[in-house]
């Protein structure tokens, strides 16, 4: 690895060991095993360096497993899909307790950290198209922007049920049998009797 991968892995180690309050700048370069000027060089500062560090790492661990299930649905409708791509989210989310955690103290810390919003802004933005290029392809009977307001709806559902997830993990979830459900609900024409 590179200083700057370093610098990512190390940050993650010390949020996971430390917390973020109690970890320093210097806590990550010397974890790192490099000078401390190495962040600015590398992310311009501290609180840069956290926000790439736990936004990838939520990215890869959350957004990797969605893509998977999404990937597992090519080919069936996406109404058919849907409940198939929630069912066994809390599971996902116990697995990665840790990274679940460190991320909901990141997007603490980023809101009290007005220079690091438009950044989470636009990382945002990198996960909700590439979602959304996944849709597209893997049920192109939607057009680009159904693919993307499907991607919206995905990016948002992901993000409320780990918040419900984090305020109770003992608490069930809804299904993704009990969102299809919901969906379908949203979706019936008056009087169809669905």
């Amino acid at each position: 690895m590179g200083n700057k991968e370093d610098l990512l892995a190390a940050a993650r180690t010390c949020i996971y060991e430390r917390g973020f309050a109690a970890t320093t700048a210097r806590d990550i370069a010397t974890t790192a095993g490099v000078s401390l000027a190495a962040i600015g060089y590398h992310f311009g500062s501290k609180d840069r360096l956290l926000t790439e560090a736990f936004t990838d790492e939520t990215g890869r661990v959350i957004g990797d497993d969605l893509e998977r299930r999404i990937r597992a649905t090519a080919g069936q409708s996406p109404g058919e899909a849907f409940p198939r791509i929630w069912d066994g989210i809390a599971e996902l989310f116990d697995r990665n307790r840790e990274v679940l955690v460190a991320s909901m103290e990141n997007l603490v810390r980023i809101y009290r950290t007005p220079s690091e919003r438009p950044r989470m802004g636009e990382m945002s933005e990198i996960a909700v198209s590439e979602i959304a290029d996944l849709i597209a392809e893997s049920y192109p009977e939607l057009d680009g922007s159904r693919a993307r307001a499907v991607a919206e709806l995905y990016f948002v559902l992901l993000n409320g049920l780990v918040m419900q997830w984090m305020s109770n993990p003992d608490a069930a979830v809804p299904s993704g049998a009990r969102l299809g459900e919901a969906l379908n609900a949203l979706t019936a024409e008056k009087g169809s009797g669905r």
